[in-house]
């Protein structure tokens, strides 16, 4: 459809970043379900209000909102007892219908914005910061372990937008050093999810799987699990993906730095020598990350502005993008939004 159509009833393009209602006319006007005009002596129940969208035009667009079902205040469910009859098919046929329109709108988006796309621009390494998974369950009235069970079941369908668009390193936080304060009773059932996550990484045989982080502070069963996964992806020539599991970002300098001294130590190096040796590139070597490169984008989801300590090192000259919506609700179109920002972004790197 030409872009052109779609802006019929709105005056003209709309305003770049704000949403609004649909048009009274035009290709995407919605009358009653049941077609013509209303019966004469009848008020059919009040019906919710239009649905809000948006849409790119050239170098202008408006962003549809991340308020969707799953980010948004869930439904309640319906109370038994009597309901007012509706002679157009009922509230919930209106919602339906509502749905359907607003989910093949935010695919067409998602295709525009892909369409647009220069994958020369697109970023190398990406970092995640996975958050809201247990705020999305409460959102949704379910537990916690069903946020941290969604949240694990989005990893494999990110990876699948990143392998589509030359993504070559994925950096995912599954599990921080602070995350260990957690209760038992959480962390628990969140260890073996995570578990099942890597195990199920190394199983899909599309990707190459690294740990980051301190082995030391993992269960036995999980450094098993990173270990087989490591030594069994190790000859896979796919993305990069480092799972990030007892990971803090000082713990990670703090380490970097103990392993320079004890390689130093080992080559029989002395303390004065080391001292004159040592600058930014020897650090680097002895980092989680070795000689990976450093990621080009780091991602956080949920709303929260901050790093929280996510690779410090590395990300000296990062850029950021923080998506309001919750890691478990993070949809393709969200990530192409994250593309786009990135590819529209000039890196100078302090020059």
């Amino acid at each position: 459809m030409h872009p052109a159509s779609l802006t019929k009833g709105y005056g003209g393009n709309p305003p770049s970043g704000r949403s609004v209602s649909p048009p009274r006319t035009g290709p995407f006007y919605c009358p009653h379900p049941g077609g013509g005009s209303k019966p004469h002596g009848r008020t059919p129940s009040p019906r919710p209000g239009p649905a809000r969208v948006g849409f790119a035009f050239g170098d202008r667009h408006t962003e549809i909102p991340d308020r969707h079902p799953d980010r948004a205040r869930p439904r309640p469910s319906a109370e038994p007892g009597p309901r007012l009859s509706d002679p157009y098919g009922g509230a919930d046929n209106h919602v339906n219908l509502r749905d359907k329109l607003r989910g093949l709108l935010v695919r067409l988006y998602a295709r525009r914005v892909e369409g647009h796309l220069d994958h020369a621009q697109v970023p190398k390494h990406i970092g995640v910061i996975m958050d809201g998974n247990r705020r999305w369950a409460k959102a949704s009235g379910s537990t916690t372990v069903h946020g941290h069970r969604a949240g694990a079941e989005k990893i494999e369908e990110f990876l699948g937008w990143c392998s589509e668009t030359d993504v070559e390193v994925v950096t995912l936080w599954l599990l921080s050093t602070d995350n260990f304060d957690r209760p038992q009773e959480e962390l628990g059932p969140l260890l073996g999810i995570i578990e099942d996550v890597v195990r199920t990484l190394a199983a899909d045989g599309r990707w190459r799987v690294h740990h980051v982080g301190n082995p030391d502070l993992l269960p036995s069963p999980m450094q098993n699990a990173l270990k087989e996964a490591e030594e069994s992806t190790a000859g896979i020539d796919g993305i990069l993906v480092n799972v990030a599991i007892g990971y803090g970002g000082r713990q990670e300098i703090a380490d970097a730095v103990r392993s320079m001294l004890l390689d130093a130590q080992d080559k029989g190096t002395p303390m004065e020598d080391l001292a004159e040796a040592v600058d930014v590139d020897m650090i680097g070597r002895h980092l989680y990350t070795g000689a990976q490169p450093d990621p080009d984008l780091v991602i956080r989801t949920s709303g929260e502005q901050r790093l929280s300590g996510f690779m410090l090192w590395q990300t000296a000259h990062s850029e950021y993008y923080f998506c309001e919506v919750f890691w478990p609700a993070f949809r393709k179109v969200d990530f192409l939004r994250a593309m786009r920002d990135y590819a529209a972004r000039h890196r100078r790197y302090g020059g």
